[in-house]
């Protein structure tokens, strides 16, 4: 049955359908188990592109890509295919077509491409992404429906799934939809569906920084954290995350007030926020506005007391940042017991918190002994 599942829901090292697929810094998408096996055998080149990697390479999940491997229904053999795609996208160019003519053909081609590499590849080149922007200005406009913009942004997210198309949708105008969308949207699953496609897009490196500039597109992540509700906010975290692996997008979150909004949505549960923390803890503004949040050093140790795996990477990450630059950070983060509980990760079975927790104990124990050589 896996030979009927599209090829690009599989590792390009193992061949087997990907479990947490990640994307590597070259563009490519991986097995998170099999690329990280590859780098802890050394390794320092992309697999397929053969270009050199940095020393500690980062791995974005590809949110995305697991969402669709994970409700992924397998096709039977015998179910239609779609033989003429440019009639459906004739439809949704059309100012005559009927709103329910453009959802069905919306939904059709959105169905079919998300499982089809091929598919995709033939709606970039027969004009779908204009149509789909097209669709998503009527929606702006206020003639169209959420129902349409929903499905309209899962079309421009399944396209963007080939990375050979992402830099080609910026070009084409895509970010500036995406962006009313993430400002103001019909339904919180649009703004969600936007948020991903951000993520999706910012993949390639030149799109961070393109994307990050554009107005109103980190500020409309950061409201969608302030405002939105559960899914939205996790999708405006991960794109929030991808843009600002980018340095240049750094400060940019901080100016839009990311940090406070990131501490207080952490501390009231939603991890993925603390990875945007980490990130942005190696900027100097960012770890400014940290230091002036009162409960920074409590909320992340929390997170390295009782988070996940990859929260308490971060958290870590973010500790160490700080408390490597400010005196006060120390000291609250040794009254929190942040020393005991790093001791206890440097044998942790994930080396990113094995490493983590031993540079924070560096910075804590060497902080605490020139504090003891000082009184």
């Amino acid at each position: 049955m896996a030979s009927h599942l599209p090829d690009y829901f599989k590792c390009p090292i193992s061949l087997e359908i990907m479990s947490d697929p990640v994307i590597l810094c070259s563009g490519h998408t991986f097995d998170r188990a099999s690329i990280k096996r590859w780098l802890d055998a050394g390794h320092r080149t992309c697999p397929i592109t053969k270009l050199p990697l940095p020393e500690t390479p980062l791995l974005i999940p590809n949110h995305a890509l697991r969402s669709l491997i994970s409700n992924y229904t397998l096709l039977s053999p015998l179910h239609p295919q779609i033989s003429h795609p440019e009639t459906l996208i004739s439809t949704l160019s059309s100012p005559s077509s009927p709103a329910d003519s453009k959802l069905d053909s919306l939904r059709q081609l959105a169905r079919f491409s998300k499982r089809d590499a091929a598919l995709r590849r033939r709606l970039a080149d027969s004009g779908a992404v204009s149509a789909v922007l097209s669709v998503l200005d009527d929606c702006a406009s206020g003639t169209g429906s959420a129902a349409v913009q929903e499905k309209a942004l899962s079309l421009l997210l399944s396209i963007s799934l080939d990375d050979d198309s992402k830099v080609g949708l910026v070009a084409e105008g895509a970010v500036a939809r995406v962006v009313d969308v993430l400002l103001r949207g019909d339904s919180s699953d649009c703004r969600a569906v936007a948020a991903t496609v951000v993520t999706s897009l910012a993949v390639v490196e030149v799109n961070k920084a393109t994307i990050g500039a554009f107005p109103g597109a980190i500020g409309g992540l950061v409201a969608i954290l302030r405002d939105g509700k559960g899914r939205e906010r996790k999708e405006a975290a991960t794109a929030l995350f991808a843009l600002c692996s980018f340095p240049g997008n750094r400060r940019r979150a901080v100016d839009c007030g990311a940090v406070p909004v990131l501490l207080l949505s952490v501390d009231s549960g939603l991890e993925r926020g603390v990875e945007v923390i980490g990130v942005l803890a190696k900027c100097k503004e960012g770890r400014e506005q940290m230091e002036s949040y009162r409960r920074c050093v409590q909320i992340l140790v929390s997170v390295v007391r009782n988070g996940s795996s990859r929260g308490i990477q971060y958290a870590l990450l973010a500790l160490a940042s700080l408390c490597f630059n400010s005196q006060q950070m120390l000291l609250m983060a040794l009254e929190l017991e942040a020393l005991e509980l790093s001791v206890g990760l440097v044998d942790d079975d994930n080396e990113k918190v094995r490493r983590n927790a031993s540079n924070l104990v560096r910075v804590l124990r060497g902080g605490g002994n020139q504090l003891r050589g000082s009184s």
